[in-house]
């Protein structure tokens, strides 16, 4: 299946041992031609790789823009770079050739679907491709507020110009187009495929995470008013939030028996908060608040310097969205599944027709050029 870009994950590599002196020496290095990507006959060993009539280069593999895992789009040797900078080089190998092998195969799949895709229509671009794909260049401007330069610019970072993106996105479009013209007729959602993908969801995307509302009358025993300077602040709290405990049962309202007191506030949460979300002090209330119904008023609650009366007035507990609300998500991803598979099926077909006998010699190629490049 085609990728639109591939999220690496950084490694780590070892530093011990010794040096292994790569194949090519820098000058051999220099000497090997850059050629050109269009055009090329059919070839294959250490410098271009043959796919079909086309060719890819080293360098259009070194040069790949990846997304990284922060985010940023940057030339291939630019992720690796750091990587063969601290190790030698069969570390650097070990560590890079699984990715710098997924990065081909998806450029191989990319030239092979073109061919196809192109085959399917003709050799012709006609008119409607073209508005589609200056549609796309648009789009892409208007990314930018409409800031032409800064869009030239991160099309350059891309390694490509406003010309070679328009030129990608009809390719782009032409192949998705012949994909979905491969892709097998719908066949009906039954109800059990249904339920079995709404049970494998439901925790990563259907959560509705438990939740509290409640009123609370909060002492702070350092900020009450005392009459003696030798007063033992902290059981003046207790005897206060034992009087205020027997005035709020008697029916008197939390936020007024708050306001006749220095040291008492009040907290009310409008809207109920997840009991996860509750920082300290107030982190304590969760779990008193699994001990007693909505509508009931604990004790007095000590912790630290804080004294909590509370009265809970909604408990909702951890639960999911039923299957009814969610099942046009569910439906859309089986879609999406079954349109994966059926692509990646069609992708693998795609492979099996490349002979791609000097794959291995080239991917070596390309980690030595890395290496060699980054470590100048």
């Amino acid at each position: 299946m085609r990728k639109c870009a591939l999220l690496l994950v950084p490694v780590l590599l070892l530093t011990a041992g010794c040096k292994v002196k790569p194949k090519f020496t820098e000058e051999e290095l220099a000497r090997m031609p850059y050629v050109v990507r269009e055009g090329l006959p059919k070839c294959s060993g250490g410098f271009v790789l043959a796919v079909g009539d086309k060719a890819i280069t080293a360098d259009e593999v070194i040069e790949s823009p990846i997304i990284t895992p922060d985010g940023a789009i940057v030339p291939l040797i630019e992720y690796f770079r750091p990587i063969a900078e601290r190790g030698d080089f069969e570390q650097f190998r070990e560590q890079a050739r699984g990715e710098l092998e997924q990065i081909l195969a998806s450029k191989v799949s990319d030239i092979l679907l073109y061919s196809q895709a192109k085959k399917g229509a003709g050799e012709r671009l006609d008119e409607a491709l073209e508005k589609a794909a200056e549609a796309e260049v648009r789009k892409f401007t208007a990314s930018f507020k409409g800031d032409y330069a800064r869009a030239e610019q991160a099309l350059k970072e891309m390694g490509m110009d406003r010309r070679s993106f328009k030129e990608r996105q009809k390719k782009i479009i032409l192949s998705q187009e012949y994909i979905r013209q491969q892709l097998p007729e719908n066949k009906p959602i039954t109800y059990s495929e249904l339920l079995g993908y709404y049970n494998k969801m439901k925790e990563e995307f259907f959560v509705r995470p438990a939740a509290l509302k409640f009123r609370l009358i909060d002492i702070e025993a350092a900020k009450l008013e005392v009459a003696e300077a030798n007063v033992n602040r902290q059981k003046q709290a207790r005897e206060l939030a034992s009087k205020l405990l027997g005035r709020i049962q008697a029916g008197e309202d939390f936020s007024k028996l708050a306001e006749k007191h220095s040291g008492v506030s009040f907290v009310g949460f409008s809207n109920p908060i997840q009991p996860a979300n509750l920082e300290k002090p107030y982190d304590i209330l969760a779990a008193e608040a699994e001990r007693i119904e909505p509508g009931q008023i604990t004790r007095p609650i000590e912790t630290g310097e804080h004294i909590f009366i509370m009265k809970l007035e909604e408990k909702r507990p951890r639960s999911f969205k039923p299957l009814k609300e969610v099942q046009g998500e569910v439906e859309a991803k089986i879609m999406l599944d079954r349109h994966k598979q059926a692509i990646d099926e069609f992708s693998a077909k795609l492979m099996q027709q490349a002979a791609l006998g000097k794959k291995g010699e080239f991917i070596d190629f390309c980690l030595e050029k890395i290496y060699r490049m980054s470590n100048r």
